[in-house]
């Protein structure tokens, strides 16, 4: 078991990635795409239609989406913590996630 960050922050694939590398990389994946933009499951992914409500709120529809995206897509990431990278003269937050790496060849 290890315990990781991930934030939405896009990265280069990494094509046959395994272990540890690979669900970092599944989480960065669901965090970084926008729930209905996938065709064939438009499910995948993060809701946007609340971050117009105000900040306490969208965060805490975004912690249950997160949370929600990750036993669904990468139950092999357990979440720990998540911490909002927020800009709010942009108005941009940004999930930062602590996940428990478990079931996985090191």
């Amino acid at each position: 078991m290890a315990i990781v960050t991930v934030n939405s922050m896009t990265k280069d694939v990494i094509y046959g990635a395994t272990g540890i590398e690979e669900v970092m990389q599944n989480v960065r994946t669901i965090l970084s795409t926008r729930k209905g933009s996938v065709p064939l499951d438009r499910n995948f992914g993060i809701a946007t239609e609340f971050l117009d409500n105000p900040l306490p709120q969208a965060r805490a529809e975004i912690s249950t989406d997160v949370f929600d995206q990750l036993q669904k897509y990468e139950p092999r990431a357990q979440l720990k913590e998540i911490v909002f990278d927020s800009d709010p003269i942009n108005g941009k937050i940004t999930p930062k996630v602590k996940v428990e790496v478990i079931d996985v060849a090191q």
